[in-house]
């Protein structure tokens, strides 16, 4: 969607790395701020927030960036590099060399974690957060995806059992079976996206950062996140803050309720017709819903 657009792409140099990074548009209308997006996983490329690209018909440039491990970035494979730590450090590396001194930040699923984690060290420059289907807390999301997970066919739920006590995760009739909640909870489009098929292969090619820091799928975490929380420190975000979820989302409304709670003055809009992708399986919708939001606290800034 964002091919009418000037398009410009690289890497910036992070430790020692490649970081890829992808400009959407040429510069900002008078008024107007960037739109930094940070994806999922942790560990699934950018491919499949591609179409926010055509945000930049709002007067602003999109950037999108695949985080170390994983796309179009180095591959380093280090275990000990996988930290929220480094992701949030990585966040201002990108700001710094694409000179965004002041920006909008949207993060989806982990992009939304992530993004709250950033928007905890106070930076400066920081005019608004997106969170997108993402979670304050990990535990709460391992028990409502776990109680999702409880309303799939017996046969798949004995399929998904049957191989994480085996520890054969690996095994193609657990990913078969992993589809099933993901094509109600992930993605309810059929078919799927090109752009999502793309990052959903790619990640299945190099699972690394995900296993490490989540687990073999949405619902058995396993990874050094399975314990992460926010909850307690949400009260310390003060920038305007817009929550969007799916109402067939996995990060259900109980979840996204958690984080619209802890964040005063957050907005929450439910897209009625979406699981965890409302930007594409109500598209439209979604992106008129963003550029009111980022025209309002615009608008805000100026008077």
């Amino acid at each position: 969607m964002d091919r009418t657009f000037p398009t410009r792409q690289g890497f910036v140099s992070f430790r020692g790395y490649n970081i890829w990074c992808r400009m959407v548009g040429e510069r900002e209308e008078p008024g107007k701020l960037p739109l930094l997006c940070l994806h999922g996983g942790p560990g699934a490329p950018h491919d499949y927030l591609e179409p926010l690209g055509i945000v930049a018909a709002t007067g602003r440039r999109v950037v999108l960036y695949d985080q170390l491990g994983c796309g179009n970035s180095d591959h380093p494979h280090d275990p000990k590099l996988w930290t929220v730590e480094l992701f949030v450090e990585e966040i201002g590396l990108v700001r710094r060399a694409l000179r965004l001194e002041r920006l909008h930040l949207l993060g989806q699923s982990w992009g939304g974690m992530l993004a709250m984690e950033y928007a905890l060290t106070q930076p400066q420059g920081l005019a608004s957060l997106i969170l997108a289907d993402t979670a304050a807390d990990a535990r709460q999301w391992a028990a409502e995806a776990n109680r999702l997970r409880s309303e799939l066919p017996p046969d798949v739920q004995q399929t998904l059992l049957k191989h994480e006590e085996a520890g054969t995760t690996d095994d193609p009739a657990y990913e078969e079976a992993t589809l099933v909640f993901y094509r109600r909870h992930l993605c309810r489009l059929d078919p799927w996206p090109d752009c999502l098929n793309r990052t959903h292969e790619k990640l299945r090619q190099n699972p690394e950062v995900y296993l490490a820091m989540w687990g073999p799928s949405e619902f058995h975490i396993t990874g050094s996140l399975k314990d992460w929380s926010v909850v307690d420190r949400l009260g310390e975000i003060r920038v305007p803050t817009l929550l969007l979820s799916g109402r067939y989302d996995e990060a259900t409304p109980d979840i996204v309720k958690t984080i619209h709670h802890g964040i005063h003055g957050s907005e929450w809009v439910i897209f009625e017709n979406s699981s965890h992708m409302p930007h594409l399986e109500e598209s439209q919708r979604y992106i008129q819903v963003l550029a009111n939001f980022l025209k309002r606290v615009e608008a805000s800034v100026k008077n």
